[in-house]
């Protein structure tokens, strides 16, 4: 089990590391290139993200799409209703 710090039953091995053996970089390779050079990584890594998802089939989309509207059409209704109810009460109370 871990938190945000890290793992709870093993202690952190890695705070042990001395800064004398950590290598200092420089950007890595993002330093070497211009910014249209950073650009056009950004963009090529967004393409292959892009191309990681599973897009939904027709028949998925207008389904989820349905579920969507009518769970919006039941909100929108028992807004209504409980201002409607609201609205009468403060009528009823202040006259």
């Amino acid at each position: 089990m871990t938190d945000a710090v890290g793992s709870i039953d093993m202690p952190d091995a890695q705070d042990d590391v001395s800064e004398s053996k950590k290598k200092a970089r420089k950007g890595g390779k993002r330093g070497k290139k211009g910014p249209f050079g950073r650009l056009a990584l950004f963009y090529r890594q967004i393409v292959a993200e892009l191309r990681k998802v599973v897009w939904p089939t027709r028949s998925q989309l207008s389904t989820y799409t349905t579920v969507v509207i009518v769970f919006v059409v039941i909100m929108i209704g028992l807004v209504t209703v409980i201002d409607y109810g609201f609205s009468h009460l403060i009528k009823y109370v202040f006259g």
